[in-house]
C-alpha cells in the first residue's frame, strides 16, 4: 500500500511485525471495523511475505479481496486475489490471496507444506466455525513438523485471546504474543426496546410473527429518531424477507437484504455508500465479516441461528437461539464505527445479563462427518493428536465415523468380538474428501454415474426457504434459470457449482430420467433416509418415522429418498423438507438388503396381544421388504421368544387355585427363606417349574393351556410338605376348615367369632401368628387380633355389648373360654 488508511489497526502494525519476526505467531484482537481484515494482509505483503487469508464465508472473501485491491491501487486477481469453491481469481503476481476456510483445508490436504506461502492469517476465529478450528489444527501440525518458518496469525473481534495464545504457543511452549488494537470507537447509546407484552419464544426455526412485526416497528422508530443508515440483525433469510415486507419506509429509503445467498450486486451495494438512506437487513454475516459504511443505528433482534444434530436419527437442523452477549456487543459496535451511534435492543435490559457469554462452538453442536473425514485423511483418526481449542464430542465423532464407514470412506470396523480397527481412510474416502462437498454428496457424485453433478450441486447449496418438497421440480426450475420461483441468484450459483463438479468429458446421463437420476443421487448420499410408506407417513431405513407437509408434491408414493429433513421440537417424527420419488430397485442399490432369521415375540400393528413370530425376513435397515414363515426355528431362540412373552404380557392362565398357591409359596420364602424360592420373578425360575412344557411350546396358545397350579407345585422343596408348612385351611373349634389368606405379609384367618369359643391361644403357621379377623354372625368384620387370649380378656366384652342387641338369637356368653363353639343361632332364645 502506498499509504495505509487512517484506521486504528495501523497503530499496532509495527508491533505485529516484530512479534511475528520474534515468535512466528501472534493473536491479533481488534473490534469490528478497525481494519484488521483489509489493512494487515497488504502490510504483511509490503514486508516481503506472501499472505494467505482464510475467511469463514464466501461473501467475506470477495468483500475483503475487493477492498484490499482498492487499497493497493489494483484490480482483484493482480496483487490481491481470492479463491472460493468454484471460482479463483489470482495470478503469478498475487501476494495476498483470500480463501474460505474450506478451500484452505482442501489445499492443506493436497500440499501440506503450503509451498509459496509465508504467513497464514485465520480471520474471525472467535466465531468458532468448524472448518476454521480444523484448519488451525492442521496449520499447527504443519508448523511443528514440516514448516517451522510458517508464520501464523489468528484474529479475533473479542478480547478473550488467552485460549488462542496458549494454543498457538504449542504444548509445553510459551503462549503466543497477543497484539491488541483497541481502536477509537465512537460512543454508542443503548436503547432498550422490548415488545410491550410477553411473546412466545422461538421454536425450532419459527419466530413469532408478532415479534417480527415489533422488530419492523423498532426499525421505523430508529429511522424517525436517528440519522444515518440502519443495520438490523435477524436470524435468517426468512425473517429478513418478512421484516422487509412489513417496513413502511417510503420511496426515499432503500431496503437491502444481506445474507449468504444474496446476489453479488446486492453484496456490492451494501459495501458501497449509497446516495439514499438505507435499511440493511442482515444475518450474523454482518457482525464482523463485513463493514457496512454509513451505519449510525443498529437494531438487534437478539436472535441467531445455530446448527443442531440428532445423531441417533441422523437428522440435522438449524434452531433459533438467543444471541450471546459477545455477539450483541459486536453488533452494537457497528453503529459506532464512523460516528456516534445508537443500538436498539429488542429485549429487556434485565434479560441481558442472563444471555450466554459466548455462542457455542460449531464443533460442539454440528454434524462432524466432514470433519472426521478430513481428520482421517490427515492421518489423525478420531481427531486424536490435533491441537483443537474444543475437542469433538465422543458421541458425535462415533456417529460420524459410523456414517463414513457406511459410505465406504473408512475401513470396516471388523467382525464382532474382534479388536476394533483404527478408522483408516480408504481410496474412496480420499476421493470423497477431494470433491469439495459433504462426504455424503461426494459418495453420490462418485457412484451415481454421469449427470450426478447437477443434483449434487443442487444439494450442496442451501435451498431457498420457499422451495417445495419435490427435489426434481426444484432441479427443473433452476435449469430454467430460476425464473419460476425467484431463484435467479441461486440458479447462477448452482450452474457454477455443477460445472465445477462435472467430470471432464462427461456427456450426461441420457439413459436416466431426471427423477431416476435425482432419486439415485439422494439415495446414495442418504441411504438411511430411504423411506417406505407406512400408515399415514413413511418409515425411513434408519427407523425414524417421517411425515410430509401439507400440500406435498410427492403424492402417495410408496418409496421416497429424503434429501433434507429435520425434526421439530417435541416431535418423534421427522419432517420431510425435500425428497424424490424412487422405486424399490433404487432403494436396494443405495443400501444392501439383509436377510436374517427372526424368531421372537411380536405384537402385530394394531394388536394388543403378541405371539411367537418365526420367519425369514429381508430388510433394508428398519424397512421390511419381504418375509416367509420359518418351519423349524432354533429351539433356543424359540424358548427365548416365549420367555420374552411371559415377561412382557400376562400369557399364563392364573386360576384362583394358582394364585393362592403362589401366595402360599411366597409366604414360605418370607417366613423360612431357602430352600423355599422367592416368587418375585417367576420367569427367572422357568427352568424349575415350567419344564418340560416350555420346551415343547411353540406359540402363545401352548402357554395359555398350561396347568399353572400344577407347575407351581414343582417349586416345593423335595423334602417338604406344603400342607404341613403352610396349610391351605385351618380347622377351628367347631370343626369348620377355614381357608387361610396368604396374600399379605401375615397370614389371615377370617372366621365368625362364635366358632372360636374356647380357643385361647392364637395358632401359628411357620412360627408366624395368624392375624384373625373376627366376624359378626352376618360375616362382617368386628375385630382384628393376632393375640386371641388378650382379645378374650380385654376386647371381647366391648364387642359383646355392641353386638348382642343386634344379634339376639346368637350366643354371647360372659366367659367365651368355657362356652361351646357354634356355627348356628340358639333357637330357644
Amino acid at each position: 500500500m502506498s499509504a495505509p488508511p487512517e484506521l486504528p489497526i495501523t497503530e499496532v502494525l509495527p508491533e505485529l511485525l516484530r512479534e511475528l519476526a520474534r515468535c512466528g505467531s501472534a493473536v491479533l484482537t481488534a473490534p469490528p471495523g478497525t481494519g484488521k481484515t483489509t489493512v494487515v494482509p497488504p502490510a504483511l505483503a509490503d514486508a516481503g511475505m506472501r499472505v494467505l487469508v482464510a475467511e469463514p464465508r464466501r461473501l467475506a472473501v470477495r468483500a475483503a479481496a475487493r477492498r484490499m485491491a482498492a487499497l493497493t491501487g489494483g484490480r482483484v486477481g493482480e496483487r490481491v486475489g481470492f479463491t472460493v469453491r468454484g471460482e479463483r481469481r489470482a495470478g503469478p503476481d498475487t501476494r495476498v490471496e483470500v480463501v474460505t476456510t474450506g478451500v484452505l483445508l482442501q489445499r492443506l490436504q493436497r500440499d501440506q507444506e503450503l509451498a509459496g506461502v509465508d504467513v497464514v492469517m485465520l480471520d474471525e476465529c472467535h466465531e468458532r466455525h468448524l472448518d476454521a478450528d480444523l484448519a488451525l489444527a492442521f496449520l499447527l501440525d504443519v508448523r511443528d513438523t514440516l514448516r517451522p518458518d510458517l508464520r501464523l496469525i489468528v484474529t479475533s473481534a473479542t478480547t478473550d485471546a488467552g485460549p488462542w495464545s496458549r494454543l498457538l504457543g504449542g504444548a509445553g511452549g510459551p503462549p503466543a504474543p497477543v497484539v491488541r488494537a483497541t481502536g477509537t470507537m465512537h460512543p454508542v447509546e443503548t436503547v432498550w426496546a422490548p415488545p410491550a407484552g410477553p411473546l412466545p419464544p422461538p421454536h425450532g426455526t419459527r419466530v413469532d410473527p408478532a415479534f417480527l412485526a415489533h422488530v419492523a416497528q423498532v426499525v421505523e422508530r430508529a429511522l424517525a429518531e436517528r440519522d444515518g443508515d440502519v443495520l438490523c440483525f435477524l436470524p435468517g433469510v426468512g425473517e429478513i424477507g418478512r421484516v422487509a415486507g412489513l417496513l413502511r419506509t417510503g420511496p426515499d429509503v432503500e431496503i437491502l437484504q444481506v445474507h449468504g445467498q444474496a446476489p453479488a450486486h446486492v453484496q456490492d451495494a451494501v459495501l458501497t455508500a449509497g446516495s439514499a438512506r438505507r435499511v440493511v437487513l442482515a444475518t450474523s454475516v454482518a457482525e464482523s465479516s463485513l463493514t457496512v459504511p454509513g451505519v449510525r443505528v443498529v437494531v438487534d433482534s437478539g436472535l441467531a441461528r445455530e446448527p443442531r444434530t440428532d445423531h441417533a436419527r441422523g437428522l440435522g437442523s438449524l434452531v433459533t437461539v438467543r444471541a450471546s452477549r459477545a455477539s450483541a456487543g459486536q453488533r452494537a459496535g457497528r453503529a459506532g464505527r464512523e460516528a456516534p451511534g445508537a443500538v436498539y435492543r429488542c429485549w429487556p435490559e434485565a434479560e441481558h445479563a442472563r444471555l450466554p457469554e459466548y455462542a457455542q462452538p460449531e464443533i460442539a453442536v454440528a454434524d462432524l462427518t466432514g470433519f472426521a473425514l478430513q481428520a482421517a485423511c490427515w492421518g489423525a483418526p478420531d481427531a486424536t493428536g490435533l491441537a483443537l481449542l474444543t475437542p469433538p464430542p465422543p458421541g458425535a465423532m462415533s456417529a460420524a465415523t459410523a456414517v463414513l464407514r457406511s459410505l465406504g470412506a473408512l475401513r470396516p470396523a471388523g467382525p464382532d468380538g474382534a479388536a476394533p480397527r483404527p478408522p483408516g481412510v480408504t481410496g474412496q474416502g480420499r476421493r470423497m474428501a477431494g470433491a469439495g462437498v459433504h462426504p455424503r454428496l461426494a459418495r453420490a457424485l462418485l457412484d451415481a454415474g454421469p449427470g450426478a453433478a447437477e443434483v449434487v450441486a443442487l444439494l450442496s447449496e442451501q435451498l431457498p426457504r420457499d422451495a417445495g418438497d419435490d427435489l426434481v421440480e426444484i432441479l427443473r426450475a433452476v435449469r430454467r434459470g430460476g425464473r419460476d420461483g425467484g431463484m435467479g441468484g441461486f440458479a447462477a450459483r448452482w450452474r457454477q457449482e455443477a460445472k465445477r463438479l462435472a467430470v471432464p468429458g462427461e456427456r450426461g446421463a441420457a439413459a436416466m430420467s431426471d427423477d431416476a437420476l435425482a432419486g439415485l443421487v439422494v439415495a446414495l448420499a442418504f441411504p438411511e433416509r430411504v423411506a417406505r410408506r407406512r400408515g399415514g407417513g413413511y418409515l425411513m431405513a434408519s427407523g425414524t418415522r417421517a411425515q410430509t407437509g401439507p400440500g406435498s408434491r410427492l403424492g402417495d408414493a410408496e418409496w421416497v429418498a429424503v434429501a433434507i429433513a429435520d425434526r421439530p421440537s417435541g416431535s418423534a417424527a421427522a419432517r420431510v423438507r425435500q425428497a424424490v420419488v424412487i422405486d424399490e430397485d433404487t432403494a436396494r442399490r443405495a443400501m444392501t438388503p439383509v436377510k436374517e432369521t427372526e424368531v421372537g415375540w411380536r405384537v402385530p400393528p394394531g394388536a394388543r396381544r403378541g405371539d411367537v413370530s418365526a420367519r425369514t425376513v429381508e430388510r433394508l435397515g428398519a424397512i421390511e421388504l419381504s418375509s416367509a414363515p420359518l418351519r423349524d426355528p432354533d429351539p433356543a431362540l424359540l424358548r427365548e421368544a416365549l420367555l420374552y412373552g411371559l415377561r412382557t404380557e400376562n400369557v399364563l392362565t392364573w386360576t384362583r387355585e394358582a394364585v393362592a398357591l403362589r401366595e402360599r409359596l411366597a409366604f414360605c420364602h418370607r417366613a423360612m427363606g431357602d430352600p423355599w424360592p422367592a416368587m418375585d420373578d417367576l420367569i427367572a425360575l422357568a427352568d424349575r417349574w415350567l419344564e418340560p412344557e416350555l420346551s415343547r411350546a411353540r406359540r402363545r396358545a401352548d402357554l395359555e393351556r398350561l396347568d399353572v397350579a400344577g407347575c407351581l407345585r414343582r417349586l416345593v422343596p423335595w423334602h417338604a410338605r406344603l400342607d404341613a408348612v403352610a396349610p391351605e385351611r385351618i380347622e377351628v373349634p367347631t370343626g369348620s376348615r377355614i381357608r387361610v389368606d396368604y396374600s399379605g405379609e401375615q397370614p389371615v384367618l377370617a372366621v365368625k367369632l362364635q366358632e372360636l369359643f374356647g380357643w385361647e391361644d392364637t395358632p401359628r403357621i411357620a412360627g408366624v401368628p395368624l392375624l384373625i379377623h373376627l366376624l359378626s354372625p352376618a360375616g362382617r368384620p368386628t375385630a382384628v387380633t393376632a393375640d386371641l387370649a388378650s382379645f378374650w380378656r380385654e376386647g371381647y366384652h366391648a364387642v359383646r355389648a355392641d353386638l348382642r342387641g343386634r344379634y339376639p338369637r346368637h350366643p354371647w356368653p360372659e366367659n367365651p373360654l368355657t362356652a361351646s363353639p357354634t356355627r348356628r343361632a340358639n333357637p330357644h332364645r
